[in-house]
């Protein structure tokens, strides 16, 4: 007789789980697959008798079989970013709708790490990828990385020459929006402040910006377009150069709502307040931007439904691949909340 000690432990089958819960074989292999076929009862009875039984799915396995991964890859710039936390949260929700699993990768604005991250995860060998380019991204190298079979859907920035879909927010338009929602209250020494000339994203937000001062016959200063990074820390360190030269602004457009927070605690530091002294708008409309004090007026682009609109995006060009390269713009609206204010306001 054998010795149960040594005895390896049976391995647990789709027919045994199918046995257990009274359905068949094909209904398990359907609820591995998420598929829409199987009722959400039954889908909840086949998975209690998965947990019951232990049973572990073997996805490498399977992949094999189908010669399909079942993985997408998501590359993004600045993970520290709140829009791009709520980016990625979409982009999971939906690929696991669809019975994908995301890989992630952080850049944190550097080519050379993004270079490394799309080489590793290439690994992995993904169903596609998602990437929000890094400034500075060269597109031919980076398709080079990602590989020629692999569907490429680039977010945010321009890349040229990675023969890839194309997903933004109508950058121009929705700084057009905030421009022009100062003006109406009376502002003409408005500033644009913050991100960095190189970004496509953040030269549309500014040409949409300088679109409006010119339908309204107005013309910037020099000194009131101010670079800065992206971020909340680099805007409020940077809020002062607004002040150093007359005429000063009495308003911005900020890049996003990170700078546009960065810059309430830096006029706060310099004795002001946004939405009395000075009008701030932002743009992403992540959500802090509603709680924060005062709250923020800025352009929603509902982030992690773009998240979701990009793994869609994905995932139709897995079954469309012959097809040529799409980009899509998506509209913005502008939510005005308490940090705008005339510029005579007590």
């Amino acid at each position: 007789m054998p010795n149960s000690r040594h005895s390896a432990p049976r391995k647990i089958t789709l027919a045994d789980v199918a046995a257990g819960c009274g359905v068949s074989r094909a209904t398990v292999s359907l609820v591995l697959r998420r598929s829409p076929l199987v009722s959400p009862v039954t889908r909840a009875r086949v998975e209690a008798e998965f947990k019951r039984l232990g049973y572990v799915y073997n996805r490498s396995a399977a992949n094999l079989r189908s010669r399909r991964s079942s993985s997408i890859a998501l590359v993004i710039n600045d993970l520290a970013n709140p829009f791009f936390a709520e980016f990625a949260a979409g982009v999971d929700e939906a690929l696991a709708l669809a019975g994908y699993v995301t890989l992630l990768g952080s850049t944190g604005e550097s080519v050379e790490r993004q270079h490394a991250v799309l080489q590793s995860l290439r690994e992995h060998d993904p169903a596609g990828v998602i990437l929000s380019p890094a400034e500075g991204s060269d597109g031919a190298r980076v398709r080079l990385a990602v590989g020629t079979q692999s569907p490429l859907l680039v977010f945010n920035r321009e890349l040229d020459g990675a023969d890839a879909d194309y997903l933004r927010l109508d950058n121009a338009d929705g700084a057009q929006q905030a421009t022009a929602h100062l003006i109406a209250l009376g502002h003409t020494r408005i500033a644009f402040f913050g991100g960095h000339a190189a970004s496509s994203s953040c030269r549309q937000r500014r040409d949409g910006y300088l679109a409006a001062l010119q339908a309204a016959g107005l013309s910037p200063q020099p000194h009131w377009l101010v670079e800065t990074a992206p971020t909340r820390l680099e805007a409020a360190a940077q809020t002062g150069a607004l002040f150093l030269r007359d005429p000063a602004p009495t308003a911005a457009v900020c890049y996003n709502d990170a700078v546009a927070l960065g810059l309430m605690l830096g006029l706060a530091r310099c004795g002001r307040r946004a939405g009395v002294d000075f009008a701030v708008t932002g743009f992403d409309d992540i959500p802090e931007a509603a709680v924060s004090l005062p709250p923020l007026t800025t352009l929603a682009a509902d982030p992690r439904a773009r998240g979701r609109q990009a793994a869609d995006l994905v995932l139709a060009r897995l079954q469309h691949t012959a097809q040529p390269p799409h980009h899509t713009v998506v509209p913005v609206r502008l939510i005005e909340r308490a940090s705008t204010c005339a510029p005579d306001r007590p």
